[in-house]
């Protein structure tokens, strides 16, 4: 079965494509908070879906990290009104230090590709 991944560096790909399933990296995302950090970071899981042919009503599972579990509401609120409600995903939400300081919030995701 062919392996396709996008997005590549020396340390990683961005997506993995193995047979119907899609691997994404973890994102990040930019912004003084965890509100702008989670949309940002979603709106980064939207782009590289769509760009191996898949979206968020086709995703599996969702780990989330967030460095602070004292902000884990807010984050909430922003994937409560993203995801796809006829299609939630499973998921786990816990608190890790995170690769740098700046970081609030990431999310790792499984999804299926849309047919």
């Amino acid at each position: 079965m062919t392996i396709t991944r996008t997005e590549l560096s020396p340390r990683m790909s961005q997506t993995v494509v193995h047979g119907d399933t899609i691997y994404l990296a973890g994102q990040v995302g930019d912004g003084p908070d965890v509100t702008a950090q989670t949309k940002h970071m979603l709106s980064e899981v939207d782009r590289l879906l769509a760009s191996v042919g898949s979206d968020k009503s086709h995703i599996l599972s969702a780990t989330i990290w967030m460095a602070d579990m004292g902000h884990v509401a807010d984050m909430n609120a922003i994937w409560d009104a993203w995801i796809d409600p006829a299609n939630p995903p499973a998921r786990a939400c816990v608190e890790s230090r995170l690769v740098a300081p700046e970081f609030l919030v990431e999310v790792m995701i499984i999804a299926a590709k849309a047919r």
